[in-house]
């Protein structure tokens, strides 16, 4: 028995912000003086990434007519915790509502009320009650519905909700689950110069995702079985991928590093995945790699001896929306089930995703056509 991937539906916030506008906002935010600056710019052309969507329109603005962040030079006093979860409250909602509907849209012989079980995920903000519970009030989801949520585990975390999803429709044949995974991770910008702050602020955008998994295969379409799934973890990258919560937001520390433990530990990976199925690498051609950063992407190539043809589906998404944590790896395989044709019918598909730990995760799934 296995379960299905039906459809997926997704959402963004409606300020949509060149990559090199962010850069401005950045420099200025940062009191960047004329070197600083340029190095800054470099960065941001080189992460492959042209524009980013944000619920914050101060982003795209100049200084003086932001609405979240102080209007002073050095935008101090810089937001809170408190004042950055206000934000996640206020917003988090209307956009899981805008991704559940694109998805739900997708198979129209499920309704709400058929959802069994609803699974949110995040890692940008939490309260409670919570989102899961403003999801169901919003929606009309049977107010029975079993409710999860998968919290601050990072840009993997969509996998773990998948693992959860097939494990219910495995116990119950008539479950139809939803999972929901919601990230602002631009109401957490860093005013600080390190490295791995300026990495991270040039990387992530806000977003979500939805996705409906059971244990038929889609009635009309493509669906996507979840065949297997592999995790593993490399210890000495722990402090190279984290995320913690601090008195102005949350801070992530993303290091140069990255990529080469990721290289360290994808081949062991993807061993651990397809060791135990009758699929074998040279036997996959179609992708979904979660886009944490271009240097990963590229250095995944390297290692497993693949194309940039064969990773087009997350530079795409890399550069049309950034890395949004949970949600990113979503949208590659909203668009790698867009593009199905009749071919591709029983083909298996690899995807990887990775975060805090360092953790790598590895899924196998198989296309179906109803």
């Amino acid at each position: 028995m296995t379960s299905y991937l039906c459809a997926i539906g997704t959402a963004t916030p409606p300020h949509r912000i060149p990559q090199p506008q962010i850069a401005t906002f950045m420099a200025e935010g940062l009191q960047l003086d004329a070197a600083e600056t340029r190095k800054l710019r470099a960065l941001y052309r080189v992460t492959g990434i042209a524009q980013r969507y944000s619920v914050l329109a101060d982003y795209g603005r100049a200084n003086g007519s932001f609405e979240f962040f102080p209007n002073t030079p050095d935008l101090e006093p810089f937001p809170t915790v408190g004042q950055r979860m206000t934000a996640y409250r206020q917003y988090a909602l209307p956009l899981s509502v805008e991704a559940v509907r694109n998805c739900l849209q997708q198979q129209p012989d499920v309704t709400v009320a058929d959802i069994t079980h609803l699974i949110t995920v995040s890692c940008t903000g939490m309260y409670a009650p919570g989102l899961d519970i403003e999801l169901v009030e919003k929606l009309g989801l049977r107010t029975d519905v079993r409710r999860t949520c998968v919290n601050f585990m990072g840009c993997y975390a969509a996998f773990n909700a998948l693992k959860l999803a097939q494990a219910f429709c495995l116990a119950d044949p008539t479950a139809k689950v939803l999972l929901v995974c919601t990230e602002l991770c631009t109401i957490h910008f860093q005013k600080n110069k390190e490295e791995d702050h300026l990495v991270s602020n040039a990387l992530f955008g806000d977003g979500s995702a939805a996705a409906l998994v059971q244990a038929q295969p889609a009635t009309s379409g493509y669906s996507l079985s979840l065949e297997a799934f592999h995790c593993e973890l490399e210890p000495d990258g722990r402090a190279d991928m984290a995320w913690h919560i601090n008195d102005f937001g949350f801070e992530m520390t993303l290091s140069s590093y990255v990529p080469k433990m990721i290289q360290k530990g994808i081949r062991q990976l993807t061993d651990g995945l397809l060791r135990k199925l009758p699929v074998k690498l040279k036997d996959i051609h179609a992708f979904a790699i979660h886009p944490g950063g271009r240097k990963i992407l590229e250095t995944i190539e390297q290692e497993l001896g693949l194309t940039t043809h064969d990773n087009r589906f997350a530079y795409n998404v890399l550069r049309d929306y950034g890395n949004m944590s949970s949600a990113t790896v979503l949208f590659v395989l909203r668009d790698l089930l867009a593009s199905f044709t009749a071919a591709e019918a029983g083909a298996p598909v690899l995807s990887f995703a990775f975060g805090p730990g360092l953790t790598l995760e590895a899924m196998l799934l198989q296309v179906h056509l109803a």
